[in-house]
């Protein structure tokens, strides 16, 4: 991929179809089009060479969603600069963490987060900063805009060019920064394009923050690869998400969102009276989609696509087509162009079909590795394979079966314990909102399951309840010993549930 250039998707539509829109800003109501984006596009772009920033160096945004951010990614590509994802939800010491390691020349921040910021900037030494608001206010970043002449022009690059920073969630331990080609966002786009049927009269409305791979290269490269239509919500709201889609003059086709938020928006008050027929590709990841919630939605003619992948795979492995959902549900579908995806055993052979083991996936979606991390590098490649650490399955047809993450799997009794296994069991019962199984230590059989319970409002079960269906559906050993009724699951910014976090708090609660 070394000797293959890259393109400039934004200038291409902006000369090929000007007047076609582009994208729209829900909370500013900005409309762009083609022309226009690539025009603010070029602004930025030029002025952020005029500071000095050239090919390689990073760019980092620290803002809530916005047209503006996505005018800041294609701007920084347009020069060859490396735009860096500053997740909005950390604390001033793990951001102050990221930009040491990641030493970016310029950071745009929205001043709905100038709180945060102020502490971070007290910490950290970045040469220029932009202030932006995120919906077309007098702001540096506008005037920025104003003032700068276009450039037109992308500055040659290639595949193997790094393009972006994004640093993973630091679940177990300091976050690593994960090297994003543009060779990776190209064939990521394009393998998504087919798989959630983009075409250019879609629509995409981006939900997902987009400090998240999924929400850049799921809901938004494809789209603007195909010269498609961005509606950029500045933040998750369910209310507004269920109002945007039901309006049929922005005509909503495209939609990604975690589990979690397609629980929050079946909850809405809105959710049965909102007309879904727009949407076309309706996408899921981060977790398995309990049966309960795909039924749910597929009553309201809604085939939930779900899908596997993670930043170092640029954010989509495989993904389950829109006409396999019905016999295939469960699964997150095969590999995306140019993926390949094997199961590998304990010993490091590859597992026969059906046979749970570590997924590994190679191909150019896969990064070339970590930001500064020799170390994780060489522990996290075999042979050119990617070991992603999530195990799964195979089966005949090469439809891939995630079972869980490798780090969340406890033993019990010397056998294997996968908790979204068990997870899926009790989402069968209606008083069940969510649920994270979790290991924790005990003398006789070195680890046994907890329930750790969000309950449906004016719902609960006692633990020998919730036993009762468990041995019904499942070995004794994987039956919950322990339950622990929570308001709220800790959370990622992904929609993750944290359960590093939940082993750490629960057994003293358990104990009190």
């Amino acid at each position: 991929m070394s000797n293959y250039s890259v393109n400039d998707w934004i200038s291409q539509h902006g000369m090929a179809m000007p007047d076609k829109l582009a994208a729209i800003d829900l909370a500013s109501n900005r409309h762009y089009t083609y022309s226009q984006m690539n025009n603010r596009v070029g602004r930025l772009a030029n002025h952020l060479k005029y500071l000095g920033i050239t090919k390689g160096d990073r760019v980092a945004y620290f803002a809530f969603n916005s047209t503006d951010v996505v005018e800041i990614i294609f701007a920084c590509w347009r020069i060859g600069a490396v735009a860096v994802a500053l997740n909005f939800r950390l604390t001033a010491r793990e951001l102050t963490f990221i930009i040491e390691d990641s030493t970016p020349k310029l950071i745009f921040v929205d001043s709905a987060l100038g709180i945060v910021w102020e502490d971070v900037n007290q910490q950290t030494d970045v040469p220029n900063i932009i202030i932006l608001d995120g919906v077309g206010g007098d702001t540096i970043y506008e005037k920025v805009i104003s003032s700068s002449e276009p450039l037109n022009e992308m500055i040659d690059q290639t595949l193997t060019d790094q393009c972006m920073l994004m640093y993973s969630s630091g679940t177990t331990g300091r976050p690593k920064g994960v090297i994003i080609t543009h060779g990776m966002m190209l064939f990521s786009a394009v393998g998504g394009m087919s798989a959630g049927r983009t075409t250019r009269d879609s629509v995409s409305l981006v939900v997902m923050p987009l400090f998240h791979i999924a929400a850049v290269n799921v809901s938004c490269c494809p789209m603007v690869y195909m010269g498609g239509c961005l509606i950029v919500m500045r933040m998750f709201d369910p209310d507004l998400v269920l109002k945007t889609i039901g309006n049929k003059t922005l005509g909503v086709t495209h939609i990604f969102l975690v589990p979690a938020a397609y629980n929050a928006l079946k909850d809405g008050k809105h959710a049965e009276d909102t007309d879904f027929t727009n949407i076309v590709s309706a996408l899921s990841g981060a977790e398995t989609v309990p049966m309960s919630l795909v039924k749910w939605w597929r009553k309201r003619g809604i085939c939930l696509q779900e899908g596997w992948g993670m930043t170092e795979t640029s954010g989509t492995g495989c993904l389950l087509l829109h006409d396999d959902v019905a016999d295939m549900v469960g699964s997150a579908g095969r590999p995306l162009m140019g993926n390949k995806i094997r199961i590998v055993d304990e010993k490091g052979k590859e597992a026969p079909p059906n046979v749970l083991g570590e997924i590994q996936m190679k191909g150019p979606a896969v990064t070339p590795g970590y930001w500064n991390r020799p170390k994780a590098n060489e522990e996290s490649f075999s042979n050119g394979w990617f070991k992603t650490g999530d195990i799964g399955k195979k089966d005949s047809n090469g439809y891939i079966f995630i079972e869980d993450r490798l780090k969340d799997m406890y033993i019990s009794g010397g056998e294997n314990v996968y908790p979204a296994e068990v997870e899926n069991i009790l989402y069968e019962l209606e008083e069940i909102k969510e649920v994270a199984i979790i290991g924790i230590p005990d003398p006789k059989w070195g680890e046994v399951g907890c329930a750790v319970v969000c309950f449906n409002d004016g719902k609960e079960l006692t633990l020998e309840e919730i036993r009762s269906h468990c041995a019904k559906n499942l070995a004794n050993y994987k039956i919950p010993s322990f339950l622990v009724d929570m308001e709220i699951l800790p959370r990622s910014a992904t929609g993750k549930v944290l359960k590093f976090e939940l082993r750490q708090t629960i057994p003293a609660k358990l104990n009190q």
